[in-house]
């Protein structure tokens, strides 16, 4: 990590990354599950709802790509991350003052767009900031102060909306997005180790650094099974929260934003633990055994879900959003470590979890519509034990694929065939 002894900031580099992440958790997914219920008021039904959520997701799932390439070939991260919130920030505001079919699917697919810019942004300035050697511990960290500040804003959401309406959620957006910003900008632009955060190592002849060649990045079998695991990992999960909020909201009459926020609320405190145990399990003995732990909590929510929906159990709210808890947690851990490992050395570490995050938007964004459709035709219930059920194949991919899982404990390591090539 680099640091300047003429820098003199409020706050220290690791300190502003936890700010940075506390407060940017209520950003970087936009409205999230608000949104389902906030066009569920407006008179939207599953479908229509699950249809605008696929179209603005797969705009942003084009982008994922580009903005990791971006990121590895930018110095200025700090930037993108302001930049990319502000817009999340003014597609949200659209939504809320024109909750029409065509002004939602555009703002939704600018919100892709950004968001799909501020992770491998916030990835890839961790790696900037503690190097290979600190990342899988400092990934936990992050995701634990990310699910901290997802509890937090669902929580002052609960209320605000309780208080003031739905309309509410939209202005303590705004000021999360203002606080992240300030916090992005106490980060040292000379802290961060711009060759680091790529990936990137010294080539063997001394003439620059490291960066493998694209097509040959993305035909590598380890990271190629990785993001096909990750992309049916959010085909079955994506659609859970949203459709077991309309659920209840349309089954129990329950108040959609305090609901909300508690579902938020139970998974979020799940993930914090999870994310902790996920970078110490992946530090020490790679990232297989955090990925079929993920993959195996999934299809037992669907089931839970399905029963608490038909037997109009509200208290099964805790089970289920828990085990939400256990799968996102560990996952968010393991999709940037898997990554890096994978990728160590080849100078492409944004653009491959730029690969790995379009597999995840094609997943989520298909959920939202297989998730909405089924409920629309055959109910709630049956909705998810087929959402549940996509796990089973993720997990077939990644049994079939060789459950790559990271190089031996306690380095980054590089996949078998990724020999880095001078740029």
């Amino acid at each position: 990590m680099r640091s300047s002894p003429s820098t003199v900031a409020w706050l220290s580099p690791l300190a502003a990354l936890a700010a940075l992440n506390l407060f940017l958790a209520d950003v970087r997914d936009g409205l999230g599950p608000f949104l389902g219920v906030f066009l569920q008021e407006k008179g939207w039904g599953p479908a229509e709802i699950g249809l605008v959520m696929t179209l603005g997701g797969l705009v942003g799932m084009a982008a994922t790509m580009p903005m990791g390439a971006l990121v590895d070939a930018s110095r200025a991260k700090r930037a993108i991350i302001v930049i990319g919130s502000a817009a999340i920030l003014a597609a949200s505001l659209t939504i809320l003052a024109i909750p029409h079919f065509a002004t939602v699917a555009l703002a939704q697919a600018v919100n892709g767009v950004a968001a799909a810019a501020l992770l491998p942004a916030i990835a890839g300035l961790t790696l900037g900031l503690v190097g290979p050697g600190g990342f899988d511990h400092q990934l936990g960290r992050n995701e634990a102060f990310n699910h901290a500040g997802n509890i937090l804003a669902a929580v002052l959401a609960g209320v605000l909306g309780w208080w003031f309406g739905l309309p509410a959620v939209f202005a303590l957006l705004g000021a999360m997005a203002l606080l992240g910003a300030l916090s992005v900008l106490a980060i040292p632009a000379d802290a961060i180790d711009h060759e680091a955060a790529r990936g990137a190592v010294a080539s063997p002849a001394g003439e620059g650094k490291a960066r493998e060649s694209i097509g040959r990045l993305l035909r590598e079998p380890a990271l190629v099974t990785a993001a096909i695991t990750f992309g049916l990992f959010h085909l079955g999960n994506a659609a859970m929260l949203p459709l077991f909020g309309q659920a209840m909201v349309a089954t129990a009459g329950a108040d959609p934003s305090a609901l909300t926020a508690t579902t938020v609320v139970v998974a979020q405190g799940t993930m914090i633990p999870m994310a902790l145990v996920a970078a110490w399990l992946g530090a020490r003995r790679g990232y297989r055994l955090v990925l079929l732990l993920a993959l195996a909590a999934l299809p037992i929510r669907g089931v839970v879900a399905a029963a608490a929906v038909h037997y109009g159990a509200f208290w099964a709210l805790i089970p289920v959003q828990m085990l939400d808890g256990v799968g996102a947690g560990l996952l968010g851990v393991a999709t940037p470590g898997l990554v890096a490992r994978i990728l160590a050395g080849s100078g492409r570490f944004n653009l491959g979890l730029g690969f790995a995050m379009t597999a995840q938007g094609i997943g989520a964004s298909l959920s939202t519509l297989l998730g909405g459709m089924v409920a629309q035709q055959l109910g709630y219930s049956s909705a998810f034990l087929v959402l549940g059920a996509v796990a089973l194949l993720a997990a077939g991919a990644y049994v079939i694929g060789g459950c790559p899982g990271g190089t031996e404990p306690g380095r980054p390591g590089t996949a078998p065939d990724v020999k880095p090539a001078a740029a």
